[in-house]
């Protein structure tokens, strides 16, 4: 259980320190990334476009549409924002050729972070005087409390999905059922009916 709570840290730990997103953009081409985030949770964000001579526009929305952050002729800069609720989060990098030609494929870089990775501690060390030793502990601290949360929403998540299952299993065997019974009753009606007919031709008695 330990070994385990310490693969889990350092899987975290990757991916506080992990790197951005390097992808190639080509003219006239849109191209979105997209992100789970809890509610009320810290997101920045920080990008970097080659300059190639295109126009390239940058926006980030959440799945109802809601504009976040937008710039245009992006070329370098951060954003940041607090989600409101959970959903999903879109970054999209539009190019745009200049005068409706064809232009090189642009390199772009995007780097995003949320949760304890977004946090400047730094600041929080200025702001509170707090020691490097300090410091590092609120960041364990801050990222275990985060890893519990996660842990919390998968068994939350866990529980609505057995929730679902057992709904839709109900379902389908009250469904089972009554075909059953339309079968029966569709089955003695036919015995019935065939009984009768053959009864007024006089072919039985």
């Amino acid at each position: 259980m330990e070994c385990q709570y310490y693969k889990l840290l350092l899987l975290a730990l990757y991916f506080l320190y992990a790197e951005g997103i390097r992808f190639h953009l080509a003219s006239n081409q849109k191209k979105c990334l997209r992100e789970e985030v809890h509610k009320n949770v810290l997101v920045t964000g920080e990008y970097e476009v080659q300059d190639n001579g295109q126009r390239l526009d940058l926006s980030v929305t959440d799945l109802r549409g809601h504009i976040l952050y937008s710039k245009e002729s992006a070329v370098k800069g951060k954003f940041a924002f607090t989600t409101d609720e959970y959903d999903q989060y879109e970054i999209c990098f539009t190019s745009k050729a200049m005068g409706g030609g064809i232009s090189a494929d642009r390199e772009v870089f995007v780097s995003l972070k949320h949760g304890v990775e977004a946090k400047n501690y730094d600041d929080i060390a200025k702001a509170e005087k707090l020691k490097p030793l300090e410091v590092e502990l609120r960041r364990l601290e801050d990222l275990s409390k985060s890893i519990v949360d996660d842990f919390g929403y998968m068994r939350y998540r866990e529980e609505e999905m057995r929730d679902t299952n057992e709904s839709t299993h109900s379902r389908v065997m009250y469904l089972s059922i009554f075909s059953m019974l339309c079968l029966l009753g569709l089955a003695t009606w036919q015995v019935l009916y065939l009984r009768r007919y053959f009864k007024s031709k006089k072919l039985i008695e």
